[in-house]
């Protein structure tokens, strides 16, 4: 059986063209047509008299777990985890530096063709050192999940390729791919993941160009095939 999965910092709606338009990313979202999906960069506006959270249940055919990291400019901030199928034991994990803009990893389980698989999906921050410090501790939680296929996926924000970060990564997945998603006009920036334990059930990685996600967003959204081992 295989599992599409995708990530998409969506730019709290604001697009390349620099318009508010949550309905761009609402169309990018239905074209990715993955089974889950990572939103980064989620700000918890009305539209069209509608909460966010359910203006994308409306327009979209997922179910939403949000996680709220801060405020900015009185609006929730943060992660989003789309699903098709139900997710189960839901975990919310900070990853948070002292000074820095708080930061969090949401894990949850799926239950696909009687397999269970741990998602997880973060936003890492800006500056090396919050990345050095919140890397190793993903590393910590994915060693007590050895086990178990798992699934984790975001924007690191790793722009670096010879980095710690990405190294200790890659070291652990047994795998890297480099997809350019940012800018999302002219990207060059390999700043999205997803990556895949076992390693060899990544089938396949790429990104999503279409004429509406090169503008809806300053990102690119990625998207994996794969297989449920």
């Amino acid at each position: 059986m295989m599992l599409k999965v995708a990530t998409y910092n969506i730019h709290a709606g604001i697009g390349h063209d620099r318009h508010f338009d949550m309905h761009r990313i609402t169309a990018v979202i239905n074209e990715l047509d993955a089974d889950i999906i990572a939103l980064q960069e989620v700000e918890h506006q009305l539209i069209d008299d509608q909460l966010l959270l359910q203006f994308l249940e409306t327009y979209t055919d997922y179910k939403v777990i949000s996680d709220v990291t801060f405020k900015r400019d009185n609006y929730d901030y943060g992660n989003v985890l789309l699903s098709k199928q139900p997710l189960a034991d839901v975990i919310y994990h900070d990853l948070s530096v002292a000074g820095r803009e708080p930061r969090s990893l949401i894990e949850a389980q799926l239950v696909f063709d009687n397999k269970k698989i741990i998602i997880m999906s973060t936003h890492l921050g800006l500056r090396p050192f919050e990345r050095r410090f919140q890397v190793q501790k993903i590393l910590s939680l994915l060693a007590t999940r050895a086990d178990q296929q798992t699934i984790f996926m975001g924007d690191l924000n790793e722009w670096f390729l010879w980095g710690r970060p990405h190294r200790w990564l890659k070291r652990h997945f047994k795998q890297s791919h480099n997809l350019p998603t940012f800018p999302a006009r002219y990207p060059f920036l390999c700043l999205d993941k997803i990556w895949v334990s076992p390693a060899n059930a990544l089938i396949n990685v790429a990104v999503h160009r279409s004429p509406l996600a090169r503008v809806a967003s300053d990102h690119l959204p990625i998207i994996a095939k794969i297989e449920i081992i």
